[in-house]
């Protein structure tokens, strides 16, 4: 029985946000080349419209995908094995690999240990150290997560045409360089596991907070980013850095059924209710932060969820110990000198201190020229002025911040406070 146009589009976009990295994960196994790997997964999703509509959506979409894509790779592969040859390879091939039954792809990607070991693959293809640290993080971004370039380019703060070009060196490079498609050596992982994290961290953070769209959060990112991470926790128990984005994602994640209200309004810490964030996990968050917090100096993520513990640990938004948040934002700013860290750390400045010692912090950060496009720093801005009284130049931030912003729930919160101004 077939479905409506209506329902399959939604389908396929749904399988979009959740199944791209899956899809594309396996689809380089066969291709050995990322772009045509990537042009087999976009003609799968172009051929989902028609055939689901035909013949119903499936149950499990991401083997359908999977199927189409890793056939039409294969195809390829067949037809093409003379120009194959002379193009560099991505992966040393296995004798037999080429020839495997492109059916046995629906039990492939039902395998969840497969599928997981395909996303590592990737993951540390696209982190190999031969590419620049930015290049490592948008590009998995990009390859595994399937945000768009635009999204990817607005969370680095830089120009989609400026992003474009990044990840197609970094893709060019990883085909030169014959860059390996396989998880590294366990005694190579500590070495190459920083530029992951970092994919992991913008991948959460990208989820946590959309930075487009109808909805506040990503979940399918957020899910993503946290398998991601306890899946480096297996590997690396030891490493203080991975306990630390754990127990970051854990404790920031654990207010996800507070963060909007009933009828879609965002909520800000201080209007939460705090008995619904979720105990399971804080607690092992927060055991985690001290685990993070062991290593001499304290890293960046065991740093950031620490912070997110202060929060996590105050009953009320009353009780929130800001002093101790700015001196980890002082900390923080050592070990990861950022122009956003810096305004964070202004913002906690004014909860601590007021709004114009706050207002005066930010305004010492704002100088940064990487911030101007940085909706954020324009919101704060505005609610400090609004603390203070000053309506007019409260309301040129508001509007500021709402031409940077793009997603709706944002949007609403921003146009709600700017109709709140009375001269």
């Amino acid at each position: 029985m077939g479905e409506s146009l209506a329902a399959v589009s939604a389908a396929v976009a749904d399988a979009h946000r959740r199944e791209w990295g899956y899809v594309l994960a396996a689809t380089v196994r066969v291709t050995r080349d990322i772009d045509v790997a990537e042009e087999c997964v976009q003609e799968a999703y172009a051929r989902a419209l028609t055939a689901w509509t035909a013949t119903g959506i499936p149950l499990n979409r991401g083997a359908w995908l999977t199927t189409v894509a890793r056939r039409r790779a294969l195809d390829l592969d067949r037809r093409e094995s003379t120009w194959r040859r002379a193009m560099p390879l991505l992966v040393e091939a296995d004798a037999h690999r080429l020839e495997e039954d492109p059916g046995e792809t629906v039990a492939r990607a039902n395998d969840d240990t497969l599928l997981r070991d395909d996303r590592l693959r990737l993951v540390f293809t696209c982190c190999h150290p031969a590419l620049a640290r930015e290049s490592q993080v948008a590009l998995t971004l990009r390859l595994l997560c399937g945000l768009s370039t635009s999204e990817v380019a607005r969370a680095f703060l830089v120009s989609e045409p400026t992003m474009a070009a990044r990840i197609t060196r970094a893709k060019k490079k990883i085909s030169t360089a014959r860059i390996p498609y396989r998880v590294p050596a366990r005694d190579e992982l500590p070495e190459r596991v920083g530029g992951v994290l970092d994919v992991v961290h913008l991948l959460f953070t990208t989820g946590h907070a959309a930075p487009a769209g109808a909805d506040l959060v990503r979940r399918d990112l957020v899910e993503r980013a946290l398998d991601l991470a306890r899946i480096l926790r297996a590997l690396l128990p030891e490493d203080a850095d991975v306990a630390g984005l754990l127990a970051l994602i854990l404790l920031t994640d654990s207010r996800r059924a507070t963060r909007v209200s009933e009828d879609g309004r965002l909520l800000l810490l201080e209007q939460q209710d705090r008995r619904r964030w979720d105990r399971a996990a804080i607690t092992e968050g927060l055991a985690l932060v001290r685990e993070a917090l062991s290593r001499r100096p304290p890293g960046r993520y065991g740093l950031q969820a620490a912070i997110a513990a202060v929060h996590a640990e105050a009953p009320r938004w009353e009780d929130t110990d800001w002093r101790q948040i700015v001196a980890l934002y002082d900390e923080l700013g050592l070990a990861w000198p950022s122009p956003v860290v810096a305004l964070n750390r202004a913002v906690a400045v004014g909860m601590a201190a007021g709004p114009l010692v706050g207002l005066e912090a930010i305004e010492a950060v704002a100088a940064d020229a990487r911030l101007e496009s940085y909706g954020y720093l324009h919101s704060a801005r505005a609610d400090f002025l609004r603390r203070l009284g000053r309506v007019t130049e409260a309301r040129e931030s508001y509007e500021k911040a709402l031409a940077l912003t793009e997603n709706e729930v944002e949007r609403e919160f921003l146009a709600g406070r700017l109709g709140q101004l009375i001269d």
